[in-house]
C-alpha cells in the first residue's frame, strides 16, 4: 500500500512535468499551509511582498508539500514555503527540477507520531504496535520520521497497515478509534496529542539523526529567468525572521499570524514556540545549504529507496539546492 501510494505521487509529478512554464511577469503564486504559523505571514498580510517585488502575490495554502511539488510541476505555483524536505526528495528524486532555496524552518518537536492512549505503548514497548493500523502522509517529513522511528524500535513495516493519510484526517481517525497510531505535524499534531502519546520526543529524534525541517523550494527554471524576484521575496521573509527572532514584535506580530495560520493566538504561540528560523548567515553555513542540507536529503532518499517507496535515489543532490537568492538576498 504504502509502496503504491508514493509511485503514484512520483508517477503524478512526472506527468505534470512537461507542463511546466515561467511565472507571469506580473504576478506570482506562492503556497503555503494552514495552522502552520510562521513569521512570514505577517509581511504577507502587511502586503510587504507585493511592495517589495513590485508585483502581485498570489498565496494558496495546500495540505501536503507532495501537493506543492505537483502545483510547481504544473506551473500553477512559482514558490513553495516550508516545504517538507522528504517531499521535496520525492519529487528531485523523480526528476523534477526543483530547487531549495533557503531553509524556511528547523523543527524537531512539531513533526511526530502518536500512539493511540488506550493502547498504553510507549518506547520501551514499541514492539507491541506490530499488525496496527497507522495514518501516516506519504512523501512527508512525517512519513520520513515514522520509517526511521520503525527501524529504530525494529517494527516490521510489512506487519503494520499503513494508510495514506492528510495529517487533520490522521488526527480525526485516532480521535474515533479507527487507527492505532497516527503522524502529523502543526495542529493537527497537538489534536493527536489529546489522544495519545509520542514514543520519542524531539532531543530524542535528533540523537537518532531524525532532523525536522522545511524549505523554500521553487522550480529550477524560475530561479535562473526570475532571480531577482527570488531574492527579493527572500529578503522580506529573512526580515520578518528577524524581526520575530528579535522577541520585540512578539506582542505586534503574534495575533496578526494567528489569524492568518487559522488558528488561536494561544495555539499559535505553543507551536510558533517549538520552531526554530535561522538567520540568513546560518543557512549559508555549512550546516545547512553548504553541505548538510544537500546530505541530509541523500539520506532521506536513501531511506526510501531501502522501504521501496521510490525506485532510486540521485548520486547527489547538490544540484537541488541553490543559494545564490539567498545570498543575494543578504546583500541587499
Amino acid at each position: 500500500m504504502m509502496k503504491t501510494r508514493i509511485k503514484g505521487i512520483v508517477a503524478g509529478v512526472a506527468a505534470l512535468m512537461a507542463a511546466q512554464g515561467a511565472a507571469a511577469q506580473d504576478e506570482i503564486t506562492v503556497a503555503y499551509f494552514l495552522e502552520w504559523p510562521m513569521p512570514f505571514q505577517y509581511a504577507k498580510v502587511n502586503g510587504e511582498y507585493d511592495e517589495a517585488l513590485g508585483m502581485k502575490v498570489n498565496w494558496v495554502s495546500f495540505d501536503t508539500g507532495t501537493a506543492m511539488s505537483a502545483a510547481m510541476a504544473s506551473g500553477d505555483v512559482q514558490i513553495a514555503v516550508s516545504q517538507g524536505v522528504p517531499p521535496f526528495v520525492v519529487a528531485a528524486s523523480a526528476g523534477q527540477d526543483l530547487q531549495i532555496v533557503d531553509v524556511a524552518v528547523s523543527y524537531s518537536d512539531n513533526d511526530n507520531c502518536v500512539v493511540r492512549a488506550d493502547l498504553e505503548i510507549d518506547k520501551s514497548s514499541a514492539g507491541e504496535l506490530a499488525g496496527k493500523k497507522v495514518a501516516v502522509p506519504l512523501g512527508t517529513a512525517a512519513h520520513y520520521g515514522f520509517l526511521k522511528q520503525m527501524s529504530h524500535f525494529g517494527v516490521d513495516l510489512g506487519s503494520l497497515e499503513v494508510v495514506d493519510m492528510a495529517p487533520a484526517e490522521g488526527a480525526a481517525a485516532l480521535s474515533q478509534g479507527s487507527v492505532d497510531m497516527a503522524c502529523g505535524w502543526g495542529g493537527a499534531l497537538r489534536r493527536m496529542r489529546e489522544h495519545g502519546n509520542v514514543l520519542l520526543t524531539g532531543a530524542e529524534k535528533e540523537e537518532l539523526g531524525i532532523l525536522v525541517f522545511d524549505v523554500t523550494s521553487v522550480p529550477a527554471s524560475f530561479a535562473a529567468e526570475q532571480g531577482d524576484v527570488l531574492a527579493k521575496f527572500l529578503k522580506v521573509t529573512a526580515d520578518a525572521n528577524a524581526k520575530w527572532n528579535s522577541g520585540d514584535h512578539t506582542a505586534e506580530m503574534l495575533p496578526v499570524i494567528a489569524k492568518d495560520s487559522g488558528m488561536d493566538e494561544a495555539d499559535t504561540e505553543a507551536t510558533i514556540g517549538t520552531f526554530v528560523f535561522p538567520g540568513v548567515g546560518d543557512q549559508l553555513s555549512d550546516k545547512w545549504l553548504g553541505g548538510g542540507a544537500q546530505e541530509f536529503m541523500k539520506g532521506v532518499a536513501d531511506v526510501f529507496v531501502q522501504a521501496g517507496s521510490i525506485d532510486a535515489a540521485l548520486d547527489s543532490y547538490e544540484n537541488a539546492v541553490n543559494a545564490a537568492p539567498l545570498t543575494s538576498a543578504k546583500g541587499m
